[in-house]
């Protein structure tokens, strides 16, 4: 397999990508809530839109390949500046709360990009918490 470094941006497409079909159902409130953060996350801002079904559909494939997910992260990791692995994490959760369930799979999921990011327990539980309290509905 042959991998080139990608950007930032596209590296947080792909966290956002692997989190929505780790429990092998991309539903519409994922995909739409990926659309929405390219669009919206300052740390999106020199992304170019146009770029996240190319994006999207380049992380699929490398996921289908034998350490498709080791591959993923490495290159996440590669291309993340550490200033904003946080940011990384925090998008991948979003991700992961977007259709209002947190399957079995996405926990798994989280737990591996906290980790390949280095993301400490402090942190992705203060992250997780602001996620959780942001999307509660009353």
């Amino acid at each position: 397999m042959t991998t080139t470094t990608i950007s930032p941006e596209t590296a947080m497409v792909y966290l956002m990508v692997i989190v929505s079909a780790s429990d092998r159902d991309m539903t519409d409130s994922e995909l739409s809530k990926i659309g929405e953060t390219a669009r919206t996350l300052p740390a999106f801002e020199k992304y170019n839109e146009e770029n996240l079904i190319r994006d999207a559909k380049n992380c699929a494939a490398i996921l289908s390949e034998d350490e498709g997910l080791e591959a993923i992260l490495g290159l996440v990791k590669e291309a993340i500046p550490e200033t904003h692995l946080d940011t990384a994490y925090a998008v991948a959760c979003d991700i992961a709360v977007a259709d209002g369930r947190l399957e079995q799979e996405e926990l798994q999921v989280l737990k591996v990009i906290r980790t390949y990011l280095g993301v400490n327990r402090l942190q992705a539980a203060a992250i997780e918490a602001a996620i959780v309290a942001r999307t509660r509905a009353l």
